[in-house]
């Protein structure tokens, strides 16, 4: 059954409804009348009563008008959110990243977009490295923000962020009552990092800041994730080497420390199939690089 049709069939409806529909349905329209009996030819019932000069519908006609403007409806609504979903507006968009990301510009650049794009759901969620590159490529996820990068030449990148290294000790350390720490002196100290695996990992970058100023570590101790290397900190596991952002936030039993020593710094980086066009993360990138430019 023609769409068309349906819509010819309620504007006459309509037009009854308001008393003007006489002239619609009589000779002087025959185009519109062939529609409206092609229409009850495919429905095989009369939908329009003729009879003694006056024009109404059948019971028929009122059943089928009832459900058509519920299906035209739909069908309009779905046409709107679908142009709204093709150009951004709308939608969903799936943002993972490494834990250590949600202490310094990702929370903000977050808010950003969701100022821009209110109606576009966001699906946010935690993984390492490892997991953020097999979900990209999986097309689990739209968008990674890893540290500092993930290498893959089917991805595209947008840097998002660069801060420098700082000490993570306990609160009840001698450490945390020093003016200046040189991480060469660390050699006696325990040492907790991240993730236990995949290797490499930033746990080896780390361990390799420590063999430039000639010393491994007393004591090793790999944690799978951020959050558990700075909880095993705070009860006296050890000292950890930590982006400078996750100090903004307050963390009991851990203080935080500059060091001198190489510092070589980290950085965050976006990141997106390069085949993935889909408005919502082309969007996202464009966000996020006018964000940069702001701060």
């Amino acid at each position: 059954m023609e769409l068309r049709r349906i819509k010819y069939f309620l504007g006459v409806a309509d037009e009854l409804h308001f008393g003007r529909a006489a002239s619609r349905l009589g000779i002087a329209q025959p185009p519109l009348s062939r529609q409206i009996a092609a229409l009850e030819a495919d429905i095989g019932a009369q939908l329009f009563d003729r009879s003694r000069g006056q024009i109404r519908l059948t019971q028929a006609g009122e059943v089928l008008e009832r459900h058509a403007r519920q299906i035209v409806d739909r069908l309009d609504s779905a046409y709107r959110e679908a142009h709204l979903v093709g150009a951004g507006g709308a939608g969903r968009l799936r943002v993972a990243f490494v834990g250590s990301a949600s202490h310094g510009v990702l929370p903000s650049l977050i808010k950003s977009y969701r100022s821009h794009f209110p109606k576009v759901e966001l699906a946010l969620s935690a993984m390492n490295n490892a997991a953020l590159h097999l979900a990209l490529v999986q097309r689990e996820i739209d968008i990674a923000v890893a540290r500092p990068h993930l290498e893959d030449e089917e991805l595209r990148r947008e840097p998002l962020e660069r801060e420098r290294l700082i000490l993570a000790v306990p609160d009840n350390s001698e450490l945390a009552t020093r003016e200046t720490i040189r991480l060469a002196e660390l050699g006696d100290q325990a040492f907790v990092l991240y993730p236990r695996r995949p290797r490499p990992s930033y746990a080896d970058f780390v361990l390799d800041l420590c063999r430039q100023v000639d010393f491994e570590p007393a004591t090793l101790e790999l944690a799978q994730d951020y959050q558990t290397a700075i909880a095993l900190v705070s009860v006296g596991a050890g000292i950890s080497v930590v982006p400078e952002s996750v100090s903004r936030t307050t963390r009991p039993g851990v203080f935080f420390r500059d060091y001198e020593g190489p510092n070589p710094g980290t950085g965050l980086t976006i990141h997106a199939r390069r085949d993935n066009q889909s408005r919502q993360v082309l969007q996202f990138l464009d966000i996020a690089k006018k964000f940069m430019r702001n701060h």
